[in-house]
């Protein structure tokens, strides 16, 4: 009886043994099948990210005469970045960008979270209101663009619901004037991306426990106690996701801004991609857009890791 006991034993123990080379080799043959799509990300991801600092620290621009790859003999060391701290029209037009995001990102995250809110419970004709809803987030950005270029012309929809309101015939400049320009563009950047942000929030409020909800009405917690003690903390992940998207995209905004006023009246809504856009399109300063275009990037890095440290700190919080 003991040597057949000890040689299921031995049995086990072999393949106790075995189940790790097993596993190594599987991870090897995955890693082996998986290699060339590796190096095809890479290389998609890697050869751009290197080109444009290759380019950043040279004078190269497709009229120079000479193809990318003999940029070298442009070299002009650091020069690109230096020019891009002294360059008043890219602070300002960065500064124009910031001012979009601080007034574009939290208002769109209120509204978003007072609508997710109000569509987490049932209520007649739901489904038709929330596909309305969503209409102005599959909209092109171009036609939203040109669409509320005329709404804010001079004899557009805008003045006069403003003239039926005060009894008087309003005839205000909306895309003429630098501050109202701008007002004008951050309404149609509201008016697109809420639906994004309402559509993440409600995905988020959906996934709270309701038994806490239930266990806190018990106890006696009003509406307002349950949403600030439970939803909000449970929805952190979620909240920090939807800021980062949009402070991101905040900085590309370009489409619909630039059918809307071109950057104008002359600069006061020239944002960074636009400014980027002119430059690379007018003044043809190949070299001097690459050294912006990385500064930008490395900005946005910093968002976005700063977003997913916020995140794994979320996470690691007790519930």
């Amino acid at each position: 009886m003991s040597a057949v006991t000890a040689t299921i034993s031995e049995d086990k123990m072999g393949t106790a043994r075995a189940r790790p080379a097993m596993r190594d080799e599987g991870a090897r043959l995955g890693f082996r099948l998986t290699l060339p799509a590796q190096l095809l990300v890479l290389f998609i991801s890697a050869f751009p990210l290197l080109m444009q600092l290759y380019i950043s620290v040279t004078d190269w621009s497709p009229l120079s005469g000479v193809g990318w790859w003999s940029a070298w003999e442009m070299w002009n060391s650091f020069a690109n970045y230096t020019d891009l701290a002294a360059d008043t029209r890219f602070w300002s037009a960065l500064q124009r960008t910031a001012v979009v995001m601080l007034v574009c990102v939290p208002a769109e995250f209120l509204l978003g979270l007072a609508l997710a809110t109000l569509f987490a419970d049932d209520f007649p004709g739901k489904r038709i209101f929330y596909s309305i809803l969503l209409m102005p987030m599959m909209v092109v950005p171009a036609v939203a663009g040109y669409m509320f270029f005329m709404l804010f012309q001079s004899g557009g929809p805008v003045n006069d619901i403003l003239s039926t309101i005060t009894g008087t015939r309003v005839t205000i400049a909306w895309l003429s004037d630098p501050t109202l320009a701008l007002i004008a563009v951050m309404v149609a950047d509201i008016w697109q991306w809420t639906p994004l942000m309402f559509l993440i929030l409600l995905a988020g409020l959906v996934g709270v426990p309701e038994d806490q909800i239930k266990a806190a009405t018990l106890l006696g917690a009003n509406p307002w106690q349950r949403f600030v003690t439970i939803v909000l903390p449970k929805m952190k992940t979620i909240i920090i996701i939807a800021l980062a998207i949009r402070v991101i995209e905040n900085f590309k905004i370009f489409d619909t801004l630039y059918i809307m006023t071109g950057g104008g009246p002359g600069v006061a809504t020239e944002t960074i991609s636009v400014y980027i856009y002119k430059v690379t399109t007018q003044d043809l300063i190949w070299g001097y857009v690459a050294a912006i275009a990385l500064a930008i990037l490395i900005v946005l890095s910093i968002v976005a890791v700063y977003a997913m440290k916020r995140m794994a700190k979320t996470r690691e919080m007790p519930a």
